[in-house]
């Protein structure tokens, strides 16, 4: 009985304690603290929350943390790492890592850009039944080839186009051999027989698979690093239209593209920017993968230059507020524009994650003219405080004038360019 007692007391303590705690100012105060703060030495100095005037901030060094306004600032003068602690009254509440990285600086986008994808081998995007004497059938179904597969040799002999199959096709269905298949299924790769059938409606040997062996769209230039010569765009992965799965690419490029028309988005129906490509011209540059925070490649032709060719600062997923921002896009011809947008919410990722923003299309000439955010707006760089902070990615259906984008520090990381260069020096 009195064990019972006891752990009862105890229970309704912690009770109390788990209902008051929420409440308690150290508490609030610590959840308030961000663990660490990262920025770059283009600023001037390093914004920190403001807890009140019983909560003071010291460097790790020993000098003070100064106020300016309503914002507390720790003072920069180079790249590196220190360490500032929180305290109420005499009772340090938490200590914060400060890591301050060396300028870096991009060239936003924002151009429309013709995407040319030639897929690892030859993509099957759908099954279709063969008309033989003993009924119909699919060989290709048969033999467990799935849609999203892609088949990457057959008999040996590497496929790249949709051209190469058939010869082979019909000189195994004239000896009456099966084929020895190569399937890539996601990261497996999977050997199958396949045995062509004649089809006798159609009077050749078929396989019963709808393959293709290439894709193409827009989309937007969203940065371009003049160092390393590599640039992002789209901020999203390309999936196949037909089987929804990622495109594998073996080979692709992008070229200049050139805004002819748009279908306003709806609710529920999204709209689209309609685009001729200039193939004529000299590709712009290659595409050596696609993920899902984009495109990228490297440049052999920079884009033409205009107001916002110049390299600008990036800023971090910490550093990006809630309000007013600017997306820029192509609304008509090539001109690259600034539209305003507002920032409704920001996800402060310490690890690469897409749908790091969302946005709301405020600007009413871009309403007017689009609806809201439209496929090939995809990759559209997203600006703030004369600083890069992300790309614009997808659109709410149910709401065309709003939608997600991604932090421009993962589509840089997934570029493979470093951002994180330091001197070893401490801020002060």
């Amino acid at each position: 009985m009195k064990n019972d007692y006891i752990r009862k007391s105890i229970g309704l303590i912690l009770l109390v304690i788990l209902f008051v705690l929420p409440w308690y100012s150290p508490f609030q105060i610590y959840l308030s603290i961000p663990n660490q703060i990262k920025t770059f030495s283009q600023s001037e100095s390093v914004p920190l929350p403001t807890l009140g005037d019983n909560v003071t901030v010291s460097a790790m060094n020993g000098e003070s943390v100064h106020y300016a306004t309503d914002l507390m600032n720790y003072s920069i003068e180079d790249s590196g790492s220190d360490e500032v602690t929180y305290t109420l009254g005499q009772v340090p509440v938490k200590k914060v890592n400060v890591e301050v990285y060396d300028d870096f600086r991009i060239i936003p986008g924002g151009q429309s850009i013709g995407i040319n994808l030639q897929t690892q081998g030859v993509l099957v995007v759908g099954h279709h039944l063969v008309t033989t004497d003993d009924g119909t059938k699919s060989p290709g179904e048969e033999a467990n080839i799935q849609v999203g597969d892609s088949i990457v040799s057959i008999n040996d002999k590497s496929i790249s186009d949709m051209e190469e199959v058939a010869p082979i096709v019909k000189e195994a269905g004239e000896n009456n051999k099966p084929l020895d298949v190569e399937i890539k299924r996601g990261k497996q790769t999977i050997e199958t027989d396949l045995t062509p059938q004649y089809d006798i409606k159609e009077e050749d040997y078929r396989i019963g698979l709808y393959i293709r062996d290439s894709a193409a769209g827009i989309g937007t230039m969203t940065f371009y690093d003049p160092n390393t010569e590599k640039y992002g765009a789209l901020g999203h992965i390309i999936s196949d239209m037909d089987t929804r799965k990622p495109v594998e690419i073996n080979d692709g490029s992008i070229v200049r593209s050139e805004i002819t028309d748009i279908k306003k988005g709806e609710n529920g129906v999204p709209g689209e920017k309609r685009a001729d490509f200039k193939f004529n011209d000299v590709q712009l540059g290659n595409i050596t993968k696609n993920s899902p925070f984009g495109i990228f490649g490297t440049l052999k032709e920079l884009p033409e230059k205009g107001k916002w060719s110049e390299p600008m600062p990036i800023a971090l997923p910490n550093e990006v507020e809630e309000g007013p921002a600017q997306i820029l896009t192509v609304i008509d011809g090539e001109k690259v524009e600034a539209f305003d947008v507002e920032i409704v919410n920001s996800v402060e990722q310490s690890a690469p994650a897409t749908k790091g923003l969302i946005l709301e299309i405020t600007d009413k000439r871009l309403l007017d003219a689009t609806g809201g955010i439209v496929q090939g707006m995809s990759g559209s760089p997203i600006i703030q405080n004369d600083k890069i902070i992300g790309a614009v990615t997808h659109v709410f259906v149910n709401d065309p004038t709003s939608g997600y984008g991604v932090h421009i520090e993962w589509m840089l990381n997934e570029a493979g360019i470093n951002i994180y260069k330091q001197e070893n020096k401490k801020a002060s």
